[in-house]
């Protein structure tokens, strides 16, 4: 009995040690197979997911790749020639005075013009605030659209009203206050000549003020500048009280007294003469500095910087006609009951002066 025992609880045992066997084995193959399904599975997600990496890039470079090239062709348009010779839009900018008198000082080393350019006066005119003989320029202009560019340099509060058909309408250059017999008059000047100097079309500057009038003719005027020689601004070497005078020997020795000249305020001069007048850093802070009422510095820099740079290239004589002869710190204003006939037979009656080295009667413009 004992043996029957022994022997069904060894079958027993047995049984239970083969059903563990069995057990085992059946769940080894089980988990095998399940791993290797998670890894292909997580394999296949990787490779799909690398795909669509690669197709979102490169669907957006060929989205990015047009959008660069459009961007960039602006920039290929403005180095194109006509970008650099076209005047300003508008004469209204950011620009300070020393940036403004920078890129007005640029200047071809090259001196044949590489496209057709029609030569143009530029007429500017500083004044206080609004022009009040403009229907008689308006008639002075008219037709001549071609040859001519306006700048108008008033105070910094005056708010101009001209009618859109003017062409002193959108004419006004960013100014400043300009005090009589100071600095801040010749920085005016300078500030018209330099937003001038941005058309390249502009060979010829003229300064004139509100209360001037044209004597002549736009094509008389035209002809009498273009085909001169020489620019038209005084520069005399006065003795008296009122010229040498005037001078300071703390200005030398970039202005010595043998240099000091003196003339009008209101002047023609050419394209070289007014990048002379922007680019100056020499003599501007000796005048600023040293000739101050009595020393009238609209009357001198100008006429001695000029002489010291270009002497050879100056008239030596103003377009502008003044009456002196009533005395005082400024020259006579006419009205109406004065312009008659006799007032410009005065005025054609002058003494001769010199152009192109010949004597000639027609000496003022304006």
């Amino acid at each position: 009995m004992k043996s029957r025992v022994g022997s069904q609880g060894s079958l027993e045992e047995g049984k239970d040690s083969v059903t563990k066997v069995v057990t085992q084995y059946n769940y080894k193959p089980l988990s095998i197979r399940l791993l290797q399904f998670l890894l292909l599975f997580l394999g296949i997600g990787i490779v799909f997911s690398l795909l669509s990496m690669y197709m979102v890039r490169y669907s957006v470079m060929q989205n990015v790749i047009p959008m660069v090239q459009s961007r960039f062709q602006p920039c290929f348009q403005q180095l194109s020639l006509e970008s650099w010779i076209r005047p300003p839009s508008s004469l209204l900018h950011s620009m300070n005075d020393t940036q403004l008198f920078w890129r007005a000082s640029i200047v071809p080393q090259i001196k044949e013009y590489p496209f057709n350019r029609t030569r143009k006066i530029a007429f500017m005119f500083l004044t206080r605030g609004p022009i009040p003989l403009a229907p008689l320029w308006e008639r002075f202009f008219k037709g001549n659209e071609k040859l001519y560019s306006i700048y108008i340099h008033s105070l910094p509060s005056y708010k101009p009203d001209f009618p859109p058909s003017s062409v002193f309408q959108g004419r006004q250059v960013p100014s400043q206050e300009a005090k009589w017999g100071r600095m801040s008059m010749c920085d005016a000047e300078r500030r018209l000549v330099a937003n001038a100097l941005l058309d390249i079309s502009n060979e010829w500057f003229i300064l004139l003020s509100e209360a001037c009038i044209p004597l002549h003719n736009f094509k008389a005027i035209y002809h009498y500048i273009s085909k001169s020689r020489y620019s038209f601004m005084g520069a005399v070497d006065e003795p008296g009280p009122f010229g040498r005078g005037r001078y300071n020997p703390n200005m030398a020795p970039e202005v010595n007294i043998t240099d000091w000249r003196k003339g009008s305020q209101w002047f023609e001069v050419n394209r070289k003469l007014a990048v002379d007048i922007v680019k100056d850093e020499v003599y501007h802070p000796k005048f600023e500095q040293f000739c101050r009422p009595a020393c009238y510095v609209d009357e001198h820099y100008f006429p001695t910087m000029l002489t010291i740079e270009s002497p050879r290239l100056l008239a030596n004589r103003t377009l502008t006609w003044v009456d002196w002869s009533r005395g005082g710190a400024h020259p006579a204003t006419f009205g109406k009951a004065d312009i008659n006939d006799q007032f410009f037979k005065r005025i054609s009656e002058s003494p001769t002066c010199v152009y192109n080295n010949q004597p000639t009667s027609l000496c003022y413009l304006f």
